[in-house]
């Protein structure tokens, strides 16, 4: 049977996804391809006790229905500790719980976008929020990075020759896939950029606070007097993705359409898991384990660096991240990182080229993303040693 599928998904193709997570739990495979957090970061034995104690203790609350914008107690708490932690959260805000960062991008984009709408995104940028984009029809329009973020130039060139232009979305903190921070006087041309062009601003910041090098930077969010700025959250990097839990703050309009959105796809995110994360965030020190992760993350991210120095052929560039997960690398030149990927894979060596990350993922593409968060030591250093020998060979040059 020949299916008619929807216009609105004909252009999106999570095959990118799947391939990335293709060997993530296959051992005999060195994965530098994923983004996922250190397992043994993860609190096992603390969320183990606190589910059994929240069973034990109030089972009709955990296991009931409960409101679309999430549970009252968690909500109040994460409140606060963004208040604290990133300045996030003006009079005219409010917040919601949703099933993970990702829920909340797709909300954002399916609440402000149109078929046929322009949406201005960091080219390149994460697979999943371009997804979303595609999902409701959108038209994305790519915007180059540089060293210390978006290109403000390019920006300003795209607002002037595209038109109907909803939604600029940035990671600007360690971005998916760069590693790149976009710089303060940046962040703040970019709010003001689209404040007066009339944008909303869509900020994902899953990364922010597994900075290991540098200073902290205010959010675009924190810059917010006009509420044009929609923050998206997660405990995915910080506690556990498989607890698909995040959150989203923005002017209390805009949640209120979120919130609709949440009670007409999935009712309200798992009330199980949304009492595991606040006792966790009531019982437990989240930011001891939090600076853990940083240590961890910085010594994982010198050894890929080092690795990469010493491995990859001397003309292929590489960015050096303060914090996040991530490593970008471009070879620069007539090259196509998916036939080194091809190639890798028959060594059992595995990472994401950069096609997967563009506008066009069609077009050839000379730059790659690794990670270095999930394998041990040695095995980045093998693994980045595999990937170096298949750069040599396509790139013509001698190790």
């Amino acid at each position: 049977m020949n299916f008619e599928f929807a216009n609105r998904i004909k252009g999106v193709d999570g095959s990118a996804i799947a391939e990335i997570l293709k060997y993530a739990g296959d051992p005999t495979f060195i994965s530098l391809a994923g983004g996922n957090p250190a397992a043994e970061t993860f609190p096992a034995a603390e969320l183990a006790e606190i589910a059994s104690d929240i069973l034990k203790e109030n089972p009709v609350l955990t296991l009931q229905y409960n409101q679309p914008k999430g549970f009252v107690p968690l909500r109040e708490v994460l409140t606060q500790r963004l208040k604290t932690n990133e300045k996030v959260g003006a009079s005219f805000d409010d917040l919601a719980i949703v099933s993970g960062g990702q829920q909340a991008i797709d909300y954002a984009a399916k609440i402000f976008c149109n078929e046929g709408d322009t949406v201005l995104v960091e080219e390149p940028s994460y697979i999943g929020a371009l997804n979303s984009f595609r999902s409701y029809g959108a038209k994305l329009v790519g915007i180059a990075m540089e060293d210390d973020g978006i290109n403000i130039e390019a920006l300003e060139t795209a607002i002037e020759d595209n038109s109907n232009i909803k939604v600029l979305y940035t990671i600007p903190t360690f971005q998916n896939p760069t590693g790149i921070t976009m710089s303060a006087n940046k962040r703040k041309a970019v709010y003001d950029i689209c404040r007066k062009n009339q944008i909303i601003i869509i900020e994902d910041n899953p990364y922010g606070e597994l900075r290991f090098e540098g200073q902290w930077l205010p959010s675009i969010k924190s810059l917010d007097t006009e509420g044009i700025v929609v923050y998206c959250g997660s405990f995915s990097k910080i506690l556990a993705p498989g607890l698909r839990i995040g959150f989203v703050v923005a002017h209390e309009t805009i949640i209120g359409k979120i919130v609709d959105q949440k009670q007409g796809n999935d009712v309200h995110t798992s009330m199980m898991v949304q009492r595991m994360v606040y006792t966790y965030l009531t019982r437990y020190d989240i930011d001891a384990s939090i600076e853990k992760m940083r240590i961890l993350y910085k010594r994982k991210c010198a050894v890929m660096l080092d690795a990469i120095e010493t491995y990859f052929p001397k003309t292929v560039t590489h960015t050096n991240p303060w914090g996040g997960l991530f490593v970008w690398c471009d070879l620069h030149g007539d090259y196509e990182t998916r036939v080194v990927a091809k190639q890798c894979e028959a060594n059992k060596v595995v990472f994401v080229p950069g096609s997967t990350f563009m506008v066009d993922m069609d077009k050839p593409c000379s730059a790659l993303r690794l990670n270095y968060s999930t394998m041990e030591d040695e095995r980045i250093v093998e693994g980045v040693k595999l990937l170096g020998a298949a750069l040599h060979e396509i790139m013509g040059e001698k190790p």
